[in-house]
């Protein structure tokens, strides 16, 4: 008897060797896409025989510092991953890439995080009839699913107890995301937006009597 031994991460399900050596050959950054039950996380990577560099990354954490009050793993989520990771590409003047996914599977979840990625600048080869709608993407089936669920004000809380503790209503989800959407496109995040509020309300503040005209 013969004992053939594989790699480790073979035997795992974790690595098809066949497509990381065309990946090597090709000398083509790729990006991949994990979507845990919590979170979503998105890399660029750059190919190298000495190994793998991360040349970008974002993890959905990333998206509250932009306002976002929404699920961190759903497909609006994705999306605004997806559009952040292409800009902090488009900054670092990576043009290009390729989406690898492994031994995943493809998902609507992964086809938006590409339409944010594409949305953003970054050449990505892929089929638009891969890609989730609009209204999906802005979460209008969220709200749409909301809405019917009202009537039962349990259920309706019991169901969007996370967004509702966050001050989102689950109703509004297409205008908060086009809210995000916008701060992560004009890279404004909410914290700069805040100060650049105080700032302006304190230069119009009225002077005091007694003050140089």
């Amino acid at each position: 008897m013969v004992y053939t031994s594989t790699f480790r991460r073979i035997r795992e399900g974790k690595t098809n060797y066949r497509k990381r050596e065309k990946l090597l050959i090709g000398k083509k950054d790729f990006v991949t896409v994990n979507v845990s039950d919590e979170n979503v996380s998105a890399q660029l990577i750059r190919p190298d025989l000495l190994g793998d560099k991360v040349m970008a990354s974002v993890h959905s954490n990333e998206l509250l510092s932009y306002g976002w009050k929404g699920s961190r793993k759903n497909i609006p989520s994705c999306y605004l991953v997806g559009l952040l990771l292409g800009k902090k590409c488009i900054q670092k003047k990576i043009t290009r890439a390729i989406l690898y996914i492994g031994k995943r599977h493809f998902t609507t979840k992964i086809a938006a995080c590409l339409k944010g990625l594409s949305e953003a600048g970054l050449e990505m080869p892929f089929s638009e009839n891969i890609i989730p709608s609009e209204q999906r993407i802005q979460g209008n089936h969220i709200a749409e699913y909301a809405k019917k669920l009202k009537a039962n004000d349990e259920l309706y809380k019991s169901r969007f107890s996370s967004n509702l503790g966050l001050g989102l209503e689950p109703e509004k989800y297409p205008s908060h995301f086009s809210e995000v959407q916008h701060r992560i496109v004009n890279e404004k995040s909410e914290k700069e937006s805040h100060k650049r509020t105080k700032v302006v309300s304190k230069s119009k503040s009225p002077k005091k009597k007694g003050d140089s005209k």
